[in-house]
């Protein structure tokens, strides 16, 4: 069946030529370091095993529902890449205990003695990561703090490496200053690893990633693996910063228009907030998307037109900058009308959703894959 027929609305849409086009991309981008795909965005087996089938490499998480998800069906090289917090512990070395070979970070001396007491206590390792502030976006241990050898000590044998997300290419306004930042998270984190090795702590993980960075990398040396994870989907905020292009984006939300308001120029949609997320990511950005980018039903943007508005249930059409739409531009969407919508954060609009309507080259659903979510 084709996408503007039976789907009841609204529904979540993935385009898998363009996913397979995005996943080929990274996939030769990265060389010199190993790809290690974060499935936080996907929360999905049919999608992250066409960025790495089982057994082939390892994958990023950011919840331990991910790592039991994907541990069963396959992966057993997983990092949970949000520092640990005590009360997961237990869990962490539950699944070790079945052959999960589960990595973890944290960035502070009384986390990492927890750890380690932790894993004396059950005569066993529990690998660890320390997290690198590489700019000053987040969490970690800024580079040539004396945490950094204290942290690595307290850890011990439980030490593996290194790891940074330089999460501020996100507020970069140009492609020089991503290639900035990617430059500035390689030294962060290389230079951290160095200074572990010269005071004779082992370093054999030094990981990097944001999907920005790993586009726009010049040099992965001294790294050993990359975590990125939108660059499967893509959004409107990633077009904004110019790491994809609008045509890159993978997924988008099926509705239906059910109203108009003409003395307001709206067009009325059953998507809200429910379907699309709250994220308002590209107001701060050159282009305000709304709540996301309106197309006709085989993807294609009309240009114009944003969801302006969002209540839970209700998104508001109309053209960009809050101009109202005439008579004739609204009998150009009569009731029934099937629309997609782009969202601005395909992590926030995927979490709406229990599953994927998958499409092929042309516009054909050819499957449903599932999605999970929670912790």
């Amino acid at each position: 069946m084709s996408v503007p027929s039976e789907l009841e609305t609204p529904a979540l849409i993935l385009d898998r030529v363009k996913l397979d086009r995005n996943l080929a991309r990274m996939r030769a981008k990265v060389t010199g370091a190993r790809l290690r795909p974060h499935v936080k965005t996907s929360k999905s087996l049919d999608v992250v095993k066409r960025a790495v089938p089982p057994g082939a490499g390892g994958i990023t998480v950011s919840t331990l529902k991910e790592a039991e998800q994907f541990f069963a069906s396959g992966y057993r090289d997983i990092l949970y890449a949000v520092g640990i917090a005590p009360n997961k512990l237990d869990h962490v070395m539950a699944l070790r205990a079945r052959g999960c070979d589960l990595t973890v970070i944290l960035d502070s001396v009384e986390a990492a003695r927890v750890l380690s007491d932790k894993a004396g206590t059950a005569n066993t390792v529990l690998p660890a990561l320390i997290e690198i502030d590489s700019d000053g976006h987040r969490a970690g241990v800024k580079p040539g703090d004396a945490r950094l050898l204290e942290i690595g000590r307290a850890l011990g044998k439980n030490l593996r490496g290194v790891m940074t997300h330089a999460g501020g290419s996100y507020d970069c306004k140009s492609v020089e200053e991503i290639r900035a930042m990617a430059e500035r998270e390689r030294a962060a984190v290389v230079r951290c690893a160095n200074d572990l090795r010269a005071a004779g702590m082992p370093c054999d993980i030094v990981s990097v990633g944001s999907s920005p960075t790993a586009t726009y990398s010049e040099s992965f040396a001294g790294v050993t693996e990359v975590c990125a994870g939108v660059y499967m989907f893509f959004d409107l905020f990633m077009a904004g910063i110019e790491v994809c292009t609008v045509d890159d984006i993978a997924l988008s939300v099926l509705t239906s228009v059910i109203g108009h308001q003409p003395e307001k120029g709206w067009i009325i949609t059953d998507a809200g907030w429910m379907a699309m997320s709250r994220d308002r990511g590209t107001a701060g950005q050159k282009v305000d998307q709304g709540y996301g980018l309106v197309c006709d039903a085989h993807g294609q943007p009309f240009g114009d037109l944003i969801v302006s508005g969002a209540n839970q249930e209700h998104g508001i059409i109309s053209a960009r900058g809050g101009k109202p739409l005439d008579g004739e531009r609204l009998a150009q969407f009569p009731i029934g009308t099937l629309l997609r919508i782009l969202p601005n954060h395909a992590c926030a609009t995927a979490a709406q959703h229990d599953g994927y309507h998958v499409i092929n080259e042309t516009h054909k659903i050819e499957a449903r894959w599932p999605r999970f979510s929670g912790w």
